[in-house]
């Protein structure tokens, strides 16, 4: 019967989406084999060897080589010297088939390998010591496989050796019988008698073996057909560097798997569960001997393909604690419960002809039930039963599920605690679990954040008050759990009333925000302030107040929990407020204040003041009482007095005042341009700054404009533009505008007596 995990014939692949293995480079098997066809004249033998070499057939991978460009070496592995290189002829090519097991669901349509044979003939002198070794070296390996370095940058050798022994008795190798599965079953128990015959019947030895490197990459090599190229012509001499295998893999542990593949040394089967899919290089070796002499060594390098596959039956239960522990076994506790429900899961339903649910109750009892899908079982007691699902019995396609039932004593969960409803101390728990399974653990969770314990008896203070849902999970020796849920009304009043500030000192309006650190408290509790001042508030934890009138003031907290546990404090003379206190000032001069009148002297009028700050415009800061200064410019000044009373208390006031800018203009009557250095020009005096637009204009009776400045620092000389010829005696007009510094407009108009 083919049971999931064991093949006894060739394993195939179920593909599922794109091909797996279409990157074949050439190369994924060969061996040679010699007959001896008799004796020939001067001490000479006839040997036929018999060449095969497999290749994908599937991708871009290079043909067979047609001829074979081989070589014989004579001599030892070591010592040895090229005596013959000649063409192997290629004398069939024919396909590979992989026979298709009845219980896998899919065949890949796109496996293709291919077998070359090549036959030729040697006559060759006998030898009384050392060997001949025929050779035939190929590159390139698939670049896809997964055991060894570098796969796409070497090739194969394919080797025979021809010892002195066996030549002497004529001696014929031994022949493989099959060829191994194209595609083996990841997970599936690989079972392929890989065994030869020896027409002599000689004793055979089995092992995997390392194959040969042999033949360079076909990129980058100076030379085709040299040692290290691709197609070395004629081949290399031995002996042959090993292809190297990827940690923890080896040659004799070429692809692992659990169990490990291993191969028979005397049967030569290969047995094994192959776990990793990929392409795995493996080396068979068949050693053959007669009477203790060892003859020949012939080895196979062929490819494993392993990948997943998908049988038509497989054997599948579930329950409500079954647990998979290994390819169809299932383990299954129940405690304190006797009945257990199989829900059968196996697959594929229509092919299952028949099936049957065996357990062994006992060395003289065995239930069997061949007629219901889904099993319903009544175990006997507490035990351990081991049974099975069978899925067409007897049939190549069937599959068994193994059942190992433990019934185990059932255990219940409990327990009892116990505190001070309204003292806000710890909860006493004590576990009152039961059952015929000792329990020896104990996993508690509070209801809170960070609230857990191991103990079997623990106690836990809560810091915040709440229904808390208190969880107790025990387990017994035999792993069997129950669990439980009480809620815990844990609303004590807090053993001491704590309110910040702890007192206070300060001014009115006194606006204050009480911090109640009081615990346990939330906002379910009823809590009742009184300010002291006739006012109070409610069902606020940590309120704010505002005290508008000096005095001193109680404090009183109420707090009532949920469940009607109470308690009280108070806290005498907690809150005083003094006065706050008032800022005022006035200042001297306070009229006509003019850059001619701008030294100003302040007295400050405040009550409840101990320190003055003045902020003087952007002038000065001073904390004099009554400052006097003297401002540099003109104006709206801003004048600010901060006044603080002792207790800290603040006040402050700001006034303005106004410095006005004044512009003074005076021009004389008459003057005398006689050169004699007095009064020779006619020029006003006066106060000009801050003034703009400055213009004056002199005119003759006959209203010609004599003169003209911009300037109020230029005079008239009395010539015409002050560089023509002498004006005349006499009287002339002069006009004089100008805007004073806030933009009010000043016009002066008068005589000018010129005297000679």
């Amino acid at each position: 019967m083919v049971q999931r995990g064991l093949i006894t014939s060739l394993a195939i692949l179920f593909w599922v989406g794109a091909p797996l293995f279409l990157e074949a480079m050439h190369i994924i098997g060969g061996e040679i084999t010699y007959e001896c066809i008799g004796d020939a004249p001067n001490n000479n033998r006839i040997y036929r060897f018999t060449m095969k070499i497999y290749r994908d057939c599937q991708g871009n991978g290079a043909f067979f080589d047609s001829p074979a460009e081989m070589a014989i070496y004579q001599g030892t592995l070591s010592n040895n010297m090229r005596i013959a290189e000649f063409n192997g002829p290629l004398i069939d090519i024919e396909p590979l088939q992989a026979d298709t097991p009845n219980c896998v669901n899919k065949f890949p349509s796109n496996v293709c390998v291919e077998q070359a044979t090549y036959v030729f003939t040697r006559t060759l002198p006998i030898l009384q010591t050392g060997s001949y070794f025929i050779v035939y070296q190929r590159c390139c390996r698939n670049l896809t496989i997964t055991n060894i370095l570098t796969p796409g940058d070497i090739g194969a050798t394919y080797m025979i050796e021809l010892t002195a022994a066996a030549q002497q008795q004529c001696n014929n190798s031994p022949v493989f019988n099959g060829f191994p599965p194209i595609v083996i079953c990841k997970d599936f128990a690989l079972n392929f008698d890989h065994s030869a015959t020896d027409p002599e019947g000689d004793q055979l030895v089995y092992s995997f073996c390392s194959p040969f490197q042999g033949g360079g990459p076909l990129l980058n090599q100076p030379a085709l057909e040299s040692c290290e190229g691709a197609k070395p012509t004629p081949p290399c001499a031995p002996p042959f560097d090993n292809v190297t295998f990827i940690p923890p893999l080896t040659p004799g542990n070429p692809m692992g798997g659990a169990p490990q593949v291993t191969i028979n040394s005397t049967t030569g089967v290969i047995t094994g569960t192959p776990n990793m899919i990929g392409q795995f290089v493996v080396g068979v070796c068949v050693q053959e001997f007669r009477n203790g002499v060892l003859l020949s060594t012939l080895k196979r390098d062929f490819q494993f393909n392993v990948a997943d596959c998908e049988p038509t039956v497989i054997a599948s239960i579930t329950t409500d604690s079954s647990k998979i522990v290994g390819p169809d076994q299932y383990v299954i506790k129940s405690c304190g419960r006797n009945k257990i429900f199989f829900e059968n899961e196996s697959i594929d339903k229509a092919k299952i002809d028949s099936f049957e649910w065996r357990f062994n109750f006992s060395t003289d009892s065995t239930f069997s039930d061949k007629t219901n899908w889904d099993a319903d079982i009544t175990f006997p007691g507490v035990g351990n039963y081991l049974g099975m699902l069978l899925l067409n019995p007897g049939s190549e396609c069937g599959d068994t599920a193994y059942i190992n039932v433990n019934i185990f004593p059932g255990v219940n969960a409990d327990f009892e605690y116990d505190y001070d409803t309204c003292v806000a101390g710890p909860v006493v728990f004590t576990d009152q679990s039961s059952g015929a399974g000792v329990v020896d653990r104990w996993y508690w969770n509070f209801g809170v954040p960070g609230g857990k314990s191991t103990l079997q008896n623990p106690d836990y203070l809560y810091t915040t008050p709440g229904n808390h849902p208190v969880r107790l999970l025990v387990v017994d020796k035999n792993l069997c759990a129950d669990d439980t849920v009480q809620v815990i009304n844990w609303f004590p009043v807090p053993p001491l009333i704590i309110i910040q500030p702890s007192s206070y000192l300060g001014c009115a309006p006194a606006e204050i925000f009480f911090n109640n650190l009081s615990s346990p408290i939330d906002d379910s509790y009823h809590i009742v302030w009184d300010f002291g001042d006739g006012h109070g508030v409610e069902n606020v934890i940590s309120p704010t107040y505002t005290y508008t009138e000096p005095g001193i003031y109680d404090v009183k907290v109420a707090i009532t929990s949920p469940i009607g546990c109470f308690t009280s404090d108070s806290f005498p003379n907690l809150i005083r407020v003094e006065p706050s206190p008032i800022a005022d000032f006035e200042f001297t001069p306070n009229t006509d204040l003019s850059n001619f009148n701008n030294t100003i002297h302040f007295m400050d009028l405040s009550q409840g003041a101990e320190h003055w700050n003045w902020q003087l415009d952007r002038f000065k800061t001073t904390i004099e009482q009554n400052p006097t200064f003297t401002f540099p410019d003109t104006g709206l000044m801003k004048i600010r007095l901060v006044v603080t009373h002792p207790e800290g208390c603040k006040d402050s006031i700001i006034k303005y005042l106004d410095i006005r800018p004044i512009v003074l203009w005076n021009m004389p009557n008459a003057f005398t341009p006689n050169g004699d250095g007095l009064n020779d020009g006619f020029l006003g005096k006066g106060y000009l700054e801050g003034a703009t637009n400055f213009r004056m204009s002199i005119w003759n009776r006959w209203g010609e404009m004599v003169y003209e400045t911009t300037n109020p620092n230029d005079e008239w000389n009395g010539r015409v533009k002050n560089t023509g010829g002498m004006s005349p005696a006499g009287v002339y007009v002069y006009i004089l505008s100008f805007t004073g510094p806030r933009g009010e407009p000043f016009e002066f108009k008068g005589y000018a007596t010129l005297i000679r």
